[in-house]
Formats: structure tokens, sequence, C-alpha cells
């Protein structure tokens, strides 16, 4: 079966494609739905693009803009926070790491101090979420031109076995070349899945933190 190239723009659709016997791509319904509520031509995730976190849709205590101190300047709040972002700490830790935090804090320090945290932690998940984005676009372009290529491979067998006079060694050689392409698309694409959740997965973990952080927060 011959594979048209496709423009870079088809990234969004690289998740509804399979590879069978030769290769073949698999149009769903929502493919068109999943692009406009994605946006950019590169990112091939279902879950909606958002590049950047605002923090007042996260955060209802004082202002970050107003902070007079750095979140790092206060040592035991630079602690918590570079444990709990860690790479290493598994999600349950961390959130138990920013409860004790939180409850060993005296009331008369609690807003500052609970502030300069969320400060931390809201910082580190930016920059920890835009290494994930970036990655995943990254991904998806790689993928759109390992298509390009597997095409021009399709082309090129559909070529040698229309000569009369092509070699079958080469016909052979080129077959498994395409077939190994194929193969590596697949397992790939397999890993996209997995990388368009992390950025949401920190959100999530960060929103739960925020949520330990806001219970104790002095009302105003």
């Amino acid at each position: 079966m011959r594979l048209a190239r496709l423009p870079a723009r088809a990234a969004p659709a690289l998740l509804a494609l399979a590879l069978g016997s030769g290769l073949l791509l698999c149009a769903v319904p929502s493919v068109e739905a999943q692009r406009a509520a994605a946006g950019p031509p590169d990112w091939p995730c279902v879950q909606r693009l958002i590049p950047e976190l605002a923090w007042g849709t996260l955060w209802t205590g004082p202002s970050l803009d107003d902070l007079e101190q750095r979140w790092w300047e206060d040592e035991e709040v630079g602690r918590v926070v570079r444990f709990a972002m860690a790479r290493d700490t598994p999600p349950e830790q961390a959130l138990a790491r920013v409860r004790d935090f939180v409850a060993s804090l005296e009331d008369d320090e609690a807003q500052a101090r609970l502030t300069l945290l969320f400060a931390g932690l809201f910082e580190l998940t930016g920059r920890q979420r835009g290494r994930a984005i970036d990655a995943v676009r990254q991904a998806s372009r790689a993928q759109v031109a390992r298509l390009d290529t597997i095409s021009a491979m399709v082309d090129e067998l559909e070529a040698l076995r229309a000569d009369e006079g092509a070699s079958p060694e080469e016909i052979e050689r080129l077959s498994d070349a395409l077939f190994w392409e194929q193969r590596t698309f697949q397992m790939r694409q397999q890993t996209l899945p997995a990388m368009c959740e992390q950025p949401y997965l920190l959100e999530e973990t960060l929103s739960r933190m925020v949520r330990l952080i806001m219970e104790r927060m002095p009302q105003r």
C-alpha cells in the first residue's frame, strides 16, 4: 500500500496512526476535533496544550508579585521545595514532606512562609513542565520526519519491484531496512501517550500540594 508523504502539520494525528502489514494510516473521526483543541501542529497529544501555568489559577493567597524574599532564601523552604520536586521523589513522599512542613509552622509565620513554599513549588513545576512539553514536541517532529523517510522507502521499494532488472538482494535489503524503520516508528509511537501525560501529572501533583498549603493558610 502506497503512503502519501505527510506535511508537518499532520503531527497532531500521529496518535491515530497504525502500522500493520505494510504501512497503513488509520484516521479517526475525532482527529480534527483533537487538533483544534490541542493547538500547534507539532503537538500530538489528545490533551490540550497549556504551555505555561498561571499562578493565579492555582493560588488564592498573597500575590507572588509582592514577595520581598526569594523562596530559596528561606533555607528550610528551599529544602522542602527541592525534595518535593526532585525527579526521584515519589509524589506521595513529596506530599508527605509538604504536609509535615505545613504542620510545623507557627501561626505568625505561616502566611509568609507558605507563600514562599508555593512560589518555589510553582517555579520548579513550571520548569519541569516546560522540559516535558519540549520533549513531546521534539518527539512528534521526529516521528513526522520518520514517516517521510518511510514514505520514500516505500516508493523506492515499489520502483525496485516493478523493475525486472532489479537485484533480488537489493529488494531484500531495502525490505529489511523498511521493516526496521517501521518498527522503530511503532516503538516510538507507543511512548508518546506516556510522554503526553507528564505535564499533566506534574500539574496534578502541584495542585494537591497547593490544597495542603491553602488548608493551613490563615484566613484574611
